[in-house]
């Protein structure tokens, strides 16, 4: 106890403890600041025109802001830029709901509801995850052509509704899950499904947040299969719509970097609102078990 009253009274362990906070202040703020980057990147090119943006000396902001550039992306008749954004709200949304309550049931039927081969299933279920994307690309695409899903909302959502990891980190949450809530609605009279709908899910929000965050996050920045299956304009995404801003014709770079700022406001929404489900999520899950 005297030592360490001593060390505290010390001016040098002091200056110490000052100095190592100021450094880790000093790392905060620059790392902050490197992160920050690519958005003011975004914002200043976005509202630059195209001699600010291409102009071989750097200016940390233009001479003027071009706010008629957003009007500008919104009104090319060569991007339909409002329609997509509502595609990828649509996609997301529902690829999220479906996924959640999919992945969820499962989860929960393999972490509670005696089944001999529940074991076998979920190895399966986790087998998945070891195949490429690009081996299942092809059959997907001619199952969903053969049902006539081509340039659909429903050729774009229905094959991605199940989520392999979200299943996995659903059963992982509900094995720690307190057997007691349960056992109390049993005692009520109800059975899985509603002890499920009833107990379960009001008592998971940090977890639905957490694999709900990343599920949307994930589905509005997909590309490959909406480029592929979103053939009409009238089907593609925002991240479709921002690929035909830059081709080999032309490159209209202060509407791309609009484009990009617009198409990340959503994100940053969702994550603002929900970041601190994630960790918690991600905590109660028990991954690390």
């Amino acid at each position: 106890m005297p030592a360490s009253r001593e060390s505290r009274e010390n001016p040098v362990h002091d200056a110490l403890v000052r100095a190592g906070r100021a450094l880790r202040l000093t790392l905060l703020v620059a790392l902050a600041a490197l992160f920050l980057v690519p958005f003011y990147l975004l914002l200043r090119n976005g509202l630059a025109s195209e001699s600010d943006i291409t102009a071989p000396d750097w200016t940390f902001f233009p001479r003027a802001l071009h706010w008629s550039n957003v009007r500008e992306l919104f009104d090319d008749p060569n991007v339909p830029m409002a329609h997509a954004l509502l595609n990828s709200t649509l996609i997301a949304v529902a690829t999220t709901a479906g996924t959640l309550v999919l992945a969820s049931l499962a989860g929960y039927g393999l972490a509670r509801i005696p089944y001999r081969h529940a074991n076998a299933v979920f190895y399966a279920i986790l087998g998945t995850l070891m195949v490429p994307a690009a081996v299942t690309f092809v059959p997907s695409f001619v199952l969903v052509s053969s049902l006539g899903w081509v340039s659909t909302l429903r050729g774009l959502i229905v094959p991605t509704l199940f989520s392999a990891f979200a299943c996995f980190v659903f059963r992982q949450y509900f094995l720690g899950f307190p057997r007691e809530l349960e056992d109390a609605a049993q005692v009520d009279g109800l059975g899985y499904w509603r002890t499920y709908w009833r107990v379960v899910v009001p008592n998971s929000r940090p977890v639905f947040a957490a694999v709900g965050t990343i599920v949307f996050i994930g589905a509005w920045n997909a590309f490959l299969w909406p480029l592929v299956i979103g053939q009409d304009r009238d089907a593609w995404t925002v991240q479709v719509a921002l690929s035909t801003l830059n081709n080999a014709q032309t490159v209209n770079l202060h509407e791309l970097f609009v484009a990009a700022a617009v198409s990340i406001v959503p994100l940053l929404v969702v994550f603002l609102f929900l970041q601190r489900y994630i960790v918690a999520g991600v905590e109660r899950s028990g991954i690390d078990d």
